[in-house]
């Protein structure tokens, strides 16, 4: 009994001692989700847009129309 003890205890010693085993990779990351509002952020952003192309058109013309009073 006692010749099969020592081996099964220095077994579990060095089981206990043992790091557990490091994960090979980290998890890869989640492809983006579409939401149901992604497409009205899309629709504004180009509203946006158009908005700035509109007001820089108009300032050119202001400015025109300045010039051509002067």
């Amino acid at each position: 009994m006692i010749r099969t003890a020592l081996p099964v205890m220095v077994a579990l010693a060095c089981a206990a001692c043992s790091k557990p085993p490091q994960p090979n990779e980290p998890p890869a990351p989640q492809a983006r989700v579409e939401t149901p509002w992604d497409s009205l952020e899309a629709q504004k952003k180009k509203a946006q847009d158009v908005q700035k192309v509109v007001d820089d058109q108009a300032k050119a013309q202001a400015k025109a129309v300045e010039a051509q009073a002067q």
